[in-house]
């Protein structure tokens, strides 16, 4: 398989605290909780701010909740102020309980910074010489409980850095700093970069600009392993949720495969299809799942509608043209350490004993493998936005930007 991560995290969580825990605060503080109702933006900024330093960064209504500590991640966002939709996945029982846990503190949020290959002989998750199981899989600490230095901040934009030194399981040293940059944008920018009208529905878009930077010595080559920037996010799934992803035209001799389904076990025809040159995914939150797109089958684009909610989602982003190095995560040594996919898809769901993290879904995107020479930089660009509406003017953005209609995604299963 080429990715084992969320079932063995699922498998470690097991049991673990709900969101049920006792309330901190003073009355006024839990009367006002109780009142923005579990599920909005409101709530669910609160919540962080009784547990961690967030920074908001806020246009009218549109808002984003950044958390330094969890290395400049967004934990979730609006397009309707305090009383709106929640669109990030909190783990609620983790976050309140201030426990440090040992292989991954998977803490939520919609958009989280991480650094691949997870497996294989190049894995920074694996020491060398361990099997490839998760009793020796561990996040690295820069990217799992280390805060990112908050540089500055406005209303609009926050910026974080953060220097760290990683090993690979060929026992590469690898000395780079990471700087992280958080732009809320403009319906203006919103509609320029889409090419498309916004004024007749809310709206909340945020661009994240990842950089990282060899600080060390000597060149990052293939022969003794490459990093690459990963960009993840935990998005709230509804029973008439469905990933579309669309794909570009040609062989597979060419291109590669138009989807990747291989990750958990193949994927049924009542959860996944292709057609027309794009890919459905159905991400319910109840059948766990991962699909990857080949780098060569990119388009840009990828996105979510949520018809029970109103709300079309899309992720930007740009995969240089005619490069096909991008890291491989398989838990195990690999032929290929350079074939794996550049965007990524996860539906979560429960295990065998019926327990379940979540649920949530993902969408994904990773930058080519970085072979950069000292002091070279790379910088993997994402745009996030979340439209709500009326259902004519969702459409008009859905065939505009993803090349189908609403009526088609609702209908794909």
């Amino acid at each position: 398989m080429r990715s084992i991560n969320f079932l063995i995290i699922s498998i470690l969580f097991t049991g673990m605290i709900s969101a049920g825990c006792k309330q901190k605060g003073t009355k006024s503080n839990q009367e006002e909780m109780k009142e923005l109702s579990k599920g909005t933006y409101g709530y669910d900024s609160q919540f962080l701010g009784k547990h961690l330093d967030v920074i908001e960064l806020k246009d009218g209504e549109s808002a984003i909740a950044l958390v330094p500590a969890y290395q400049g991640r967004v934990m979730t966002s609006t397009c309707e102020g305090g009383h709106g939709f929640s669109f990030g996945w909190l783990n609620y029982g983790l976050i309140e309980s201030g426990e440090t846990l040992e292989h991954f503190n998977p803490s939520g949020g919609e958009e989280r910074f991480w650094i691949g290959p997870e497996g294989g002989q190049f894995s920074v998750y694996f020491k060398a010489g361990t099997d490839f199981v998760f009793d020796n899989w561990y996040v690295p600490a820069p990217i799992d409980t280390e805060p990112f230095e908050l540089v500055s901040h406005s209303e609009t934009m926050a910026s974080f850095k953060k220097g760290m030194t990683l090993e690979n399981y060929s026992e590469t040293v690898f000395n780079l700093e990471v700087l992280r940059d958080v732009t809320l944008l403009s319906g203006k920018q919103i509609d320029e970069y889409l090419n498309i009208s916004s004024k007749n529905s809310s709206y909340v878009a945020y661009e994240t600009s990842n950089t990282i930077l060899n600080k060390g010595a000597e060149k990052w080559k293939k022969e003794s392993g490459l990093l690459s920037i990963w960009i993840l996010g935990m998005l709230i799934p509804s029973p008439e949720v469905t990933v579309v992803i669309p794909v570009q035209a040609g062989s597979n001799s060419e291109l590669g495969p138009e989807v990747n389904d291989d990750y958990f076990g193949k994927i049924g025809e009542d959860r996944l299809r292709v057609s027309d040159n794009n890919v459905f995914f159905r991400a319910d939150g109840k059948s766990r799942g991962k699909i990857g797109i080949p780098p060569l089958r990119t388009a840009r684009f990828m996105g979510s509608y949520d018809s029970q909610n109103q709300a079309l989602t899309i992720v930007e982003c740009l995969i240089p043209k005619e490069v096909t190095d991008f890291v491989n995560s398989a838990w195990e040594l690999q032929e290929n350490p350079y074939g794996g996919d550049a965007f990524n898809s996860y539906n979560d769901g429960p295990l065998e004993n019926g327990s379940q993290m979540g649920p949530f879904y993902e969408l994904e995107s990773s930058s080519p493998a970085l072979s950069l020479n000292p002091g070279e930089s790379y910088t993997h660009l994402q745009r996030t936005y979340h439209f709500q509406g009326d259902k004519s003017s969702l459409d008009k953005i859905a065939i505009e930007v993803l090349n189908v209609s609403l009526k088609e995604i609702e209908d794909a299963f």
